[in-house]
């Protein structure tokens, strides 16, 4: 299993706030049936490398299809093969 942090910072020139945007990331990533974590900086999922990797090419994509022009992604993903991990385990 692996664990992905990500952070999808759509760049909007009016106003400060993408609130209407993590909601709707929030909204498509309670249609999966992948762990998931928002926090103040971005989300965890948790997955099969391959299912997160497609998950963050939809999340970057989410955005744009709100009239979004400009959208910049950061991805982190941490890969275990040799133990199962799960959201929590490292806090643990």
């Amino acid at each position: 299993m692996a664990i992905m942090q990500i952070v999808v910072m759509p760049r909007v020139s009016e106003g400060t706030s993408v609130s209407v945007y993590v909601a709707e990331i929030h909204k498509y990533l309670k249609t999966q049936k992948l762990p998931h974590q928002l926090h103040d900086m971005g989300t965890l999922v948790e997955g099969k490398a391959n299912e997160l990797w497609a998950l963050a090419k939809k999340l970057h994509e989410l955005p744009f299809k709100k009239g979004v022009k400009r959208v910049y992604t950061i991805i982190n993903i941490d890969d275990r093969r040799d133990k199962k991990v799960s959201l929590g385990d490292k806090v643990k």
